[in-house]
C-alpha cells in the first residue's frame, strides 16, 4: 500500500496498529534511560570496571546509530511490517540475554544486539505511517507516535528504581520481554505491509561506509568528554568517522542503487525539518543529561523520585503534541515551528535561573515550559519530513533523519557535558586545592563525588557542599543558555528558510523542488 492508496482508503485498523507501535517504542525509550539507574548495581554484581560500564552504555548507542541507514533501505525493499516484527523479536531476545548475562563482556554484546533491534524498529515504525493514515490524520498520528518515543525516557528511572528496590538487576531488561511479545503479536495482526514496489538493491558499500563512519564519529564524540578532546584515540576516531562519511557521500553520488537520495537535501522543507529535529535532539539529550544529576545530587532525591519529578516535562510534552496538529491547521507549520522553538528557548532561559537553593518548584516550572516547546515542535517537524519523502523512500528517509538526530543527541551530551564539567571544575578548584590528590580528583570531576566527600566530613564538609552545588548550578546556567541560543537560532532558521505553504502544498511541490536536481551534482 503506497501513500496514494492510504489517502484514498484509510487503513481500517490504523489506530489499533498505532497503539502497537507506540507500545514498542515505549519499551525502546525506557531502555535508553533505565540502564543509568542500574549501572551502580552492575558494577557491584558483575564486577564491572568503569570502562566496562561505559561500553555497556555505548555499545547500544553505537550499533543503533550505525545500522539505521541500512535498516531503512531493508524495510523499503523487503517490507516494513516484516522488518518491524524481526526488529521486535531481536530486541526481545537481546533483552533476555541482557537479563541473564553472566559477566560484563556478555552484557556488552547483548546490549549491542539491543541496538540492532532498535535500529530496525525506530525508523520503520515511522515510515509505515503513510501506509495507514491519510494526510489529514497523519499529524495527529505522528504526535501520538512521538509521545511513545519521548515518554519512555523519564519513565526509565521510575521503573528501574522500583525494580532494583524489589528484584535483581536483570529485571530492568527482562521487563521488556512480555511487552515485546504483545507488540509482536499486535504488529503481526494489525500492521499492513508496506514496501517500495521497485524492490531496490541493498547498497552494501554504502551500508559499510555509513555504519563505520557513524560508529567511529559517535564513539569519538561520546568518549571525548571523558578522555579529553586532544586524546589521540579521540582525534583518530573522529577523523576516521568524518573520512568514511565523506567517502559515503561521494559513493552515494555515483551509486546505481544509492542507500539515500542526496537530492532530498535540496528540498528546503526536508532540510529545514531535519535541522529542527537535530536541534531538538541536541537540547533534549542535554536536558536529560543534566537534570537527573541536579535532582538526585543537589535536591537529594532518589532515582525513583527523580523519574517522578520529571513527569511535568512529559505531561507538558503530551499537551504540546496534542495541540500541535490543530495549530498547524490554524496558522501553518512555519509559525508553529517558530513558536514551538521559541517556547523551548524561553524554557531553557528559565532553567538557566536555577540555583543551588531555588528548590524543585522553580525546576518544575522550567520543565513545563520545556515540555510544551518540545511537544509543539517535534510532531510538525516529523510530518514535514514525511511530506518531503517519496512514498517509496520513507524507510531510508526516516532512517537518515533518525541517524542525524542521534548525532545531534550525542553532540548535545558531549558538548554540553564538557561545558558543564569545565564550569564545575573551575568553580571547585580553589576549595579543593588543599585536599589529598586521591580526593581532589574525584571532587573536581563530579558533584556526586563532592557530595559523598562532604557527607563523610560531617559539619566540616558543608562549605565544600555549598561550593560544589553552586559550581554545578553555574554550569547548568551556561548549558541552559547555550541550549536556549540553539533553540532561538533554530526558530530563526525556520522563519528565514521555510515558506508559509501548508504540508499538503509542500508535498505537491516536492517533485518540482527535487526532480530537476542531478544526484551527481
Amino acid at each position: 500500500m503506497d501513500r496514494g492508496d492510504a489517502v484514498k482508503a484509510p487503513y481500517p485498523k490504523r489506530w489499533w496498529a498505532l497503539s502497537a507501535l507506540v507500545l514498542s517504542l515505549l519499551v525502546i525509550g525506557l531502555d535508553i534511560t533505565i540502564l543509568n539507574v542500574a549501572l551502580p548495581t552492575l558494577a557491584t554484581d558483575l564486577g564491572a570496571t568503569n570502562q566496562d560500564l561505559q561500553w555497556i552504555a555505548d555499545s547500544y548507542t553505537l550499533v543503533f546509530a550505525g545500522l539505521l541507514l541500512p535498516a531503512g533501505v531493508l524495510g523499503d525493499r523487503f517490507g516494513r511490517k516484516k522488518l518491524i516484527i524481526i526488529g521486535l523479536l531481536v530486541f526481545g531476545a537481546a533483552s533476555a540475554l541482557c537479563a541473564w548475562s553472566p559477566g560484563a563482556a556478555e552484557l556488552i554484546w547483548a546490549r549491542g544486539l539491543l541496538g540492532v533491534g532498535a535500529a530496525i524498529v525506530t525508523p520503520l515504525s515511522l515510515s509505515i505511517l503513510p501506509a495507514m493514515f491519510p494526510k489529514e490524520e497523519r499529524g495527529k498520528a505522528i504526535a501520538i507516535w512521538s509521545t511513545g518515543t519521548v515518554i519512555g525516557l523519564p519513565l526509565g528511572p521510575i521503573l528501574g528504581g522500583y525494580l532494583l528496590e524489589h528484584y535483581w538487576w536483570g529485571s530492568v531488561f527482562l521487563i521488556n520481554v512480555p511487552v515485546l511479545v504483545v507488540g509482536v503479536l499486535c504488529a503481526a495482526v494489525l500492521l499492513p505491509e508496506s514496501r517500495d514496489e521497485t524492490r531496490p538493491r541493498v547498497d552494501l558499500v554504502g551500508g559499510v561506509l555509513s555504519t563505520v563512519g557513524l560508529c567511529s564519529l559517535l564513539y569519538g564524540i561520546i568518549e571525548g568528554a571523558d578522555r579529553g578532546w586532544g586524546d589521540g584515540v579521540i582525534l583518530g576516531s573522529i577523523t576516521v568517522g568524518l573520512l568514511f562519511l565523506v567517502a559515503f557521500v561521494l559513493w552515494e553520488q555515483r551509486a546505481r542503487e544509492a542507500l539515500i537520495d542526496l537530492a532530498l537535501f535540496w528540498n528546503r522543507n526536508f532540510s529545514v525539518a531535519t535541522i529542527v529535529l537535530t536541534v531538538l535532539s541536541f537540547v533534549l539529550y542535554g536536558i536529560l543529561f543534566v537534570t537527573p544529576q541536579y535532582l538526585q545530587v543537589v535536591l537529594g532525591t532518589s532515582a525513583l523520585g527523580t523519574g517522578v519529578r520529571l513527569l511535568p516535562l512529559v505531561l507538558a510534552y503530551m499537551v504540546g503534541a496534542g495541540v500541535s496538529d490543530a495549530l498547524v491547521k490554524l496558522v501553518g507549520v512555519r509559525w508553529v515551528l517558530v513558536g514551538g522553538l521559541g517556547v523551548l528557548g524561553v524554557g531553557m532561559a528559565v532553567m538557566a535561573g536555577i540555583s543551588s537553593d531555588s528548590g524543585y518548584t522553580y525546576a518544575a516550572l522550567s520543565f513545563v515550559v520545556l515540555g510544551l516547546g518540545l511537544g509543539i515542535s517535534l510532531p510538525p517537524s516529523v510530518d514535514l519530513v514525511m511530506d518531503a519523502l517519496p512514498a517509496d523512500q520513507t524507510g531510508r528517509g526516516t532512517a537518515l533523519t533518525t541517524a542525524l538526530r542521534q548525532v545531534g543527541g550525542a553532540l548535545g551530551i558531549a558538548v554540553l557535558g564538557s561545558m558543564l564539567a569545565s564550569t564545575y571544575s573551575s568553580g571547585v578548584r580553589e576549595v579543593v586545592s588543599g585536599m589529598p590528590a586521591e580526593v581532589r580528583g574525584p571532587v573536581e570531576d563530579s558533584v556526586a563525588a563532592a557530595a559523598a566527600v562532604a557527607d563523610k566530613m560531617g559539619a566540616a564538609g558543608e562549605p565544600l557542599r555549598s561550593v560544589a552545588y553552586k559550581a554545578f548550578t553555574d554550569g547548568m546556567e551556561s548549558l541552559s543558555l547555550a541550549c536556549s541560543t540553539m533553540a532561538f537560532l533554530g526558530a530563526l532558521t525556520v522563519f528565514v528558510l521555510l515558506s508559509e505553504k501548508s504540508g499538503s502544498e509542500a508535498e505537491a511541490s516536492r517533485a518540482e523542488e527535487v526532480a530537476p536536481v542531478d544526484s551527481g551534482t
